[in-house]
């Protein structure tokens, strides 16, 4: 089962494990709008919103209805708030909050009694490099990729008691629309102080959004920690991603924010 499966890093796993012959419940907003995916036998085009609980309950129990089982639930759904902590509104901020964190929560809950009837079931979040280290104007969407990786090696330990597993997956930059649909950019340039900083900012992200992975490589990761049969909690994905995460576990928070402000000008 897989939240967001209309775009990017969703589609292509959803994509890639229909080709490795699994079920796959592709769960989105508008599954009247999707055309590269088709109902099929081993396929199942679900409504599921991670901000409407009766959504989400339907779409795993049209799943399961049609499938029989459930044996991984990956939760990808989400997007990117990026800008001066000052210039968002309460309403933005919640939302952010609402759909990378809680809304991740909701739908594991919604999957967790049938995983613990079953005694298996894993859990595969979608992290970010962003849950482990932070960019400049990330306050929000760093804020909720922190959450998560707290919530899945937190949550790890509850599952093992019924046969369960938690795994976590950190992608790079990756090519999707997240600096289209997918980012939610604020910025009020009547507040003089930032307005340096942002510019500095917006254009380094041009530049690392130059070097990205394409969205099959998470995929590949997100099927490899599928499968893999291990013991391990998180997967890196991208050659950006294992770079900058070694990076900031070898370093002190000084000398690694130092050299972060000299990446950006700022």
């Amino acid at each position: 089962m897989i939240t967001g499966a209309s775009s990017g890093i969703g589609a292509a796993t959803a994509q890639l494990f229909i080709n490795k012959g699994w079920n796959v419940i592709a769960s989105m907003r508008n599954p009247e709008k999707e055309t590269a995916l088709a109902d099929s036998d081993q396929v199942l085009l679900a409504k599921l919103d991670v901000l409407d609980l009766t959504s989400i309950a339907d779409a795993v129990n049209q799943g399961i209805a049609k499938f029989g089982k459930i044996d991984v639930l990956l939760n990808n759904a989400g997007y990117g708030a990026y800008g001066v902590l000052e210039s968002f509104s309460r309403e933005q901020i919640i939302r952010q909050f609402n759909t990378n964190v809680i809304g991740l929560m909701d739908v594991t809950k919604a999957v967790l009694p049938h995983f613990r009837n079953n005694k298996n079931g894993m859990i595969i979040n979608v992290s970010s490099i962003g849950g482990k280290m932070t960019f400049p104007l990330g306050t929000l969407y760093h804020g909720t990729k922190f959450a998560v990786e707290g919530i899945s090696e937190s949550l790890s330990y509850e599952v093992e008691q019924f046969g369960g597993q938690v795994k976590i997956v950190e992608p790079g930059a990756i090519a999707t629309d997240f600096g289209g649909r997918s980012l939610d950019f604020s910025n009020d340039e009547s507040m003089a102080e930032y307005q340096p900083m942002v510019q500095k900012v917006m254009a380094g992200f041009d530049e690392f959004f130059k070097h990205t992975s394409p969205a099959s490589k998470v995929a590949e990761v997100i099927f490899e920690a599928a499968t893999d049969g291990k013991k391990q909690l998180r997967y890196t994905a991208g050659d950006d991603a294992n770079a900058i995460i070694a990076q900031r576990h070898e370093t002190d928070d000084a000398t690694f924010l130092a050299g972060m402000k000299t990446q950006f000008g700022i």
